[in-house]
């Protein structure tokens, strides 16, 4: 059972990396570089590092998965989901648009999520069956009356994998404007009502379990390419969506010329 204080907690963790992450912000710091390449930095390791010994005092049951520093108990019936910088390569540059990400699932399922900004100082909560915050306030998806009218995000053309690319070159066609860079920070905007759709590729678990909770708290929707909802078995690739209405549209957009298996 998810509970207020599984929420008060969460919120905690992410004072707890904000804490630990802001002295390395435009600072000097130790860098390396992961087998595929991604860049994982000191402020990284360290706000896992800041999270994991708060959970570990407080939920010792519950598992964690984190993306510095791995699985413990993954196989609990709560597990918290923990990207410590996500936007790594933003928070290189001093873009402060990178976040940290915090979710809790409970089998299986994301029931609360945060994403953190804490440079800016902005966080936008979710938790299952309530709406979603943004710094203590509740926050809306706008309405899209069309593609034509409508703000698409992603972090790179760079992240699409084989011919996902051009699918999702095909919807931003459709659309008002495309915006690129972001990360997780895009999700928060199509929460707060500033942007309409994210379209990704190439997601991991730890970059998409808080997020369900802050868009589908504010009245948006998260699913895969095919509709479906996101789970732990998906492949990465998910829409985020602020306006329902508006989601066959940007199916059809990414599927065409392209052959259902």
């Amino acid at each position: 059972m998810t509970t207020r204080d599984d929420l008060a907690l969460a919120n905690r963790l992410a004072d707890a990396a904000a804490t630990a992450i802001r002295p390395f912000f435009r600072a000097r710091y130790d860098m390396e570089f992961k087998s595929d390449q991604s860049p994982v930095t000191e402020a990284d390791k360290a706000a896992e590092a800041a999270i994991r010994a708060i959970l570990e005092k407080e939920r010792p049951q519950d598992g964690i998965i984190g993306e510095e520093y791995g699985a413990t108990r993954d196989d609990a019936e709560r597990v918290w989901i923990l990207d410590p910088i996500d936007g790594t390569r933003s928070f290189i540059a001093g873009r402060p648009i990178f976040g940290t990400l915090i979710a809790l699932t409970q089998a299986g399922w994301p029931t609360i999520g945060i994403i953190d900004q804490p440079i800016a100082r902005e966080r936008w909560a979710g938790m299952a069956g309530q709406a979603a915050t943004f710094n203590g306030q509740p926050v809306r998806t706008r309405a899209c009356r069309s593609l034509e009218d409508a703000i698409v995000a992603s972090t790179g053309p760079q992240y699409f994998p084989g011919c996902t690319g051009e699918h999702f070159s095909r919807l931003a066609g459709q659309c008002r404007d495309t915006v690129w860079g972001g990360d997780c920070y895009n999700y928060g905007l199509v929460a707060s009502g500033h942007v309409d759709i994210v379209v990704e590729a190439g997601l991991k678990l730890h970059d998409i379990a808080a997020l369900v909770p802050v868009v589908e708290g504010a009245g948006g929707r998260m699913c895969d390419w095919a509709g479906d909802p996101v789970t732990m078995e998906s492949d990465g690739r998910v829409i985020a969506i602020g306006d329902p209405a508006r989601l066959d549209d940007v199916l059809e957009a990414l599927a065409e010329g392209h052959h259902q298996h």
